[in-house]
């Protein structure tokens, strides 16, 4: 028994699924819309989690933004890929912009020191991430892996 028809394919020359009719107003969101602000809280959240671990070491009261904060950068990551972003681009891009902005900001806050080979670092994976998006960006329009 051929299971196509329990489970019809969509390029099958099946009708798309009815819309409601509050959906059928609604514009169409893409993808940007609701992908990119919720990269930007988790890479908000991980860099505060960063950043008060560094604080709870004289307070401890901090860890209560820790655990918060890093379980929010998980739960906002798991949303973008549930969206479609690649996971090499979703996680490079949370990771090079968490480093950059957890090293300035400490620096800020903390006084640490942003020595010549730390900024070279920085610009070094801010390029690796660019690497790895337009790698991504290529292969999806090209058409393969």
């Amino acid at each position: 028994m051929s299971t196509g028809a329990l489970h019809p394919r969509p390029d099958r020359g099946n009708p798309p699924p009815p819309v409601s009719a509050r959906e059928a107003r609604r514009p169409p969101r893409s993808r940007a819309s609701t992908v990119w602000p919720l990269l930007g809280a988790a890479i908000c959240s991980e860099v505060a989690a960063s950043l008060a671990l560094k604080a709870a070491l004289g307070h401890p009261g901090w860890y209560l933004l820790v655990v918060t904060g890093y379980s929010a950068a998980f739960v906002f990551l798991a949303a973008v890929l549930r969206r479609g972003l690649p996971v090499g681009v979703a996680y490079g891009i949370w990771a090079a912009t968490g480093v950059t902005l957890t090293a300035l900001l400490a620096a800020l806050v903390f006084g640490e020191a942003l020595t010549p080979l730390v900024l070279a670092g920085i610009v070094l994976v801010v390029a690796g991430v660019l690497c790895v998006e337009v790698g991504a960006h290529r292969a999806t329009r090209d058409g393969g892996a």
